[in-house]
């Protein structure tokens, strides 16, 4: 058996080689390690899905909780804890985690890949060719756009407002560990101390409307904007700057008009990338890496379920992106002070008008069949359809949702819940309720 090859060693990238090594796979993941020591901050949710993927280990070393503050339409508050990861120590427990779980690591950048019908062919710089029958590309932004429609904006593919960030390191005093975001007129900035002292400070701006210096004084730039910043100066106490460092990353949100085909999948940021004021860019990315072993499994022993599996895929990262997008939407919107800057103009409205949320409605259920996972493989069956919930539901608490819904038709709630353990009837009535359910 060929191994599997991956593009891409992030969380996204390692959570995919981990589950198709509990399936039995041979997998190869192949990644040219960042240089740029990142911080991000996340949040308790984002933890429970790291760990859910098998990266616990990877989170031991890699966290410094923090409480954040939020200045935002003109007014401050305290908001809960944050989580400063920091991606270096992270990234070398990710390392570790592949390596006990028998995934082969390739370092080196990609020079090529070449795919046919029959398989793939990876050209690595300093390595001899690889050969795979499955490639999954998670590589992140960074990943080659697979057409055309990306960069236009066609088909199913879309792209938000053109946005850049800017992001400085540098050494300062020890102290307490601490982050912070803010509003501005022409963007917003995120920024960070841990205890150790290392310090950081990202400015993301529009593209479009930003009066940019020449990349020589991008340096200098970042130096007065946060200088002038009275929230930064206050933050970091004015503590000189030793050893500052710039890294500039696109932050534009991007849904991939194609993410699935017979023989490769794209994942995490290679499939979609969402604007980082979410603050949900991890969860995102392992969102549908955590599908995506049952999708290949399914793509490889079972063939005439391949246009199902590609359907779950396809449906799961566009339903996630568009609600991502939809939450930072609102969050812009959110920042009345200046609506008809460039930057915050652009970001109100963005993707579309349709809720974050959509309000229950117990009688709009509806039962469909639809992909879903079952045993590692991708399967069909009877869900829920909800209108918070488009794709549909399964089961609730191991409860099929679809034969519960035709019971409650004709019978009374206590009738049709009747064979449940006490500990289902209490999650299943608490979802009922939440549907708008009034027995």
């Amino acid at each position: 058996m060929q191994p599997i090859l991956i593009l891409g060693a992030g969380p996204a990238g390692a959570a995919v080689a981990l589950g198709l090594r509990r399936l039995g796979y041979p997998v190869t993941l192949i990644s040219d390690w960042r240089r740029f020591a990142a911080l991000e901050g996340v949040s308790l949710r984002v933890l429970e899905a790291l760990r859910g993927a098998g990266l616990e280990s990877a989170l031991a070393q890699a966290l410094h909780p923090s409480q954040r503050q939020v200045a935002w339409n003109g007014a401050q508050h305290a908001q809960n804890i944050e989580y400063l990861l920091d991606r270096p120590t992270f990234d070398r427990g990710l390392r570790d985690a592949l390596h006990q779980a028998g995934v082969t690591l390739i370092h080196g950048r990609v020079l090529g890949v070449q795919s046919t019908a029959l398989g793939h062919r990876v050209q690595v710089q300093g390595h001899e060719e690889l050969l795979g029958e499955f490639l999954v590309e998670a590589r992140g932004r960074q990943a080659p756009a697979l057409d055309k429609a990306l960069q236009q904006g066609v088909g199913n593919g879309r792209r938000g407002p053109e946005t850049l960030s800017l992001l400085n390191r540098w050494q300062g005093p020890s102290g307490t560990a601490a982050s912070a975001v803010h509003s501005l007129e022409d963007g917003w900035a995120w920024m960070a101390r841990r205890s150790d002292g290392q310090c950081y400070w990202q400015l993301t701006l529009d593209v479009a409307s930003a009066a940019l210096p020449g990349k020589a004084q991008l340096l200098e730039y970042c130096r007065q904007r946060r200088q002038a910043s009275a929230l930064a100066a206050d933050f970091f106490a004015g503590a000189a700057e030793q050893d500052l460092q710039l890294h500039a990353r696109s932050s534009t949100a991007i849904l991939c008009p194609q993410v699935c085909g017979a023989h490769w999948l794209r994942v995490g940021d290679a499939a979609m990338a969402v604007d980082p004021l979410s603050g949900n860019g991890i969860f995102q990315s392992l969102s549908s890496a955590l599908q995506a072993p049952a999708v290949i499994n399914t793509l490889l022993q079972r063939p005439e379920r391949r246009a199902l599996a590609g359907r779950f895929h396809q449906q799961r990262v566009e339903q996630l992106f568009l609600r991502f997008a939809r939450i930072g939407r609102d969050f812009y919107a959110d920042e009345q002070r200046w609506p008809e800057q460039p930057f915050w103009q652009a970001r109100r409205h963005w993707p579309d008008q349709q809720p974050a949320h959509a309000a229950v409605d117990f009688a709009a259920l509806r039962i469909e069949h639809a992909p879903v996972l079952r045993d590692g493989l991708v399967d069909e069956a009877e869900v829920v359809i909800t209108p918070d919930q488009p794709l549909g539901i399964w089961h609730v608490q191991g409860v099929e949702l679809a034969p519960l819904l035709r019971r409650l038709q004709h019978q009374p709630p206590s009738q049709a819940l009747a064979d449940l353990s006490p500990e289902q009837g209490r999650v299943v009535r608490g979802w009922l309720l939440a549907q708008g359910y009034r027995p």
